[in-house]
């Protein structure tokens, strides 16, 4: 039995950081390999065969903007954010068995969008618009051409039947056309969410839902400090 990993890098950087906290480019790479080889330990216990890890994602954005509030101006190609992109890009291309798909960033049409939470307070009343800062607001890009790249590597290996077994990480409805085409291909459909809640038209047209990452546990806490017995009441009276 071959297995095909497509994974929607976007995806898994967002549900990984939530799962384990911020990673370096090296420790997400690794957690990729990880969960690819966990699937494969729980499908094919027999013959662990690999047909390729497919990752889609887009270049990180390099261009210059100003902050909403302060009006500063950052360049989003000397950041952290960018640098470490770059790094996970690098190793995926140095990782055997990975191919890296890239789309590319819809970033003419890119804008600060306030936080869903602070968007809530402001509409609520809790804070007023003098209140906001830049850390309120996060830069929106929109990603071009990676969920047609994945709809269409799907349709195309399964067309062929290169494969046996698919696995997908990702989390969006838009795949459920290629998941259906697919399975009537006869090849065993398996999403994993990471964890996330499943859309129920998603969820339908899979052969199976399984996440293999799990949170990492939160430390026990501390037992409080033993108090001082309390005196006794003073008799009634």
């Amino acid at each position: 039995m071959k297995t095909a990993f497509f994974i929607d890098a976007g995806f898994y950087l967002r549900r990984l950081n939530k799962l384990r906290g911020q990673q370096t480019a090296i420790q997400a790479v690794d957690a990729l390999l990880e969960m690819c080889a966990s699937h494969l330990h729980c499908f094919q216990r027999d013959q662990k065969r690999l047909y390729r890890i497919l990752v889609y994602d887009c270049p990180p954005i390099d261009k210059k903007a100003h902050y909403p509030i302060s009006k500063k101006s950052v360049d989003w190609g000397k950041t952290e954010t960018y640098r470490w992109k770059t790094r996970i890009h690098q190793e995926l291309r140095g990782r055997r068995k990975v191919a890296l798909r890239l789309g590319r960033l819809n970033d003419a049409h890119a804008a600060w969008v306030i936080l869903p939470d602070r968007l809530k307070d402001l509409l609520n009343g809790k804070v007023q618009f003098s209140d906001l800062t830049d850390d309120d607001f996060a830069y929106d890009v929109k990603q071009k051409g990676v969920d047609m790249k994945i709809g269409l590597d799907i349709a195309s290996i399964a067309s062929k039947r290169l494969v046996d077994q698919m696995v997908l990480v990702a989390g969006d409805s838009d795949f459920v056309p290629a998941a259906k085409m697919a399975r009537r291909e006869g090849i065993d459909f398996v999403l994993d969410p990471m964890g996330a809640d499943v859309p129920a038209d998603l969820r339908e047209h899979v052969d199976g839902v399984q996440s293999v990452i799990t949170p990492i546990p939160k430390p026990p806490k501390p037992p409080a400090a033993e108090q001082p017995p309390l005196p006794p009441l003073p008799p009634a009276g």
